[in-house]
């Protein structure tokens, strides 16, 4: 059943990123922002949280579960440090999935070759 759901939600967030491309002229750098700030904003009034406990990776793996990753490291960074966890507690929080990204990327860089689009 936690797969089900997980797959649902996640499936019901990458709907809607997708009716956005093909229906609105914003641009997919712009849907991504949207629905990092999204998970941002969710956090903030507190509907994040319960999704995530319903849907698990479902609610975490899309981008909008990176914005709720941020914001959630943030709101612990401000308990632990005061206001310097408003800079250091989305990095923090982030740093795993953010490495993992770079160095993905300079792999990725490292076996292919590229080429001019002309």
């Amino acid at each position: 059943m936690e797969y089900l759901k997980a797959f649902v939600v996640g499936g019901i967030i990458c709907v809607l990123a997708q009716w956005l491309i093909d229906k609105t002229k914003i641009t997919p750098a712009r849907i991504l922002v949207i629905l990092v700030i999204s998970g941002v904003a969710m956090t903030a009034v507190g509907l994040y949280e319960p999704l995530v406990k319903f849907a698990g990776a479902g609610a975490t793996v899309p981008l909008s579960g990176f914005g709720y990753l941020m914001a959630k490291g943030v709101v612990e960074a401000i308990q632990k440090q005061g206001a310097l966890g408003i800079i250091t507690g989305g990095l923090t929080s982030g740093a795993a999935g953010i490495s993992a990204a770079v160095f993905c990327g300079y792999l990725a860089a490292l076996c292919t070759r590229s080429k001019d689009k002309t």
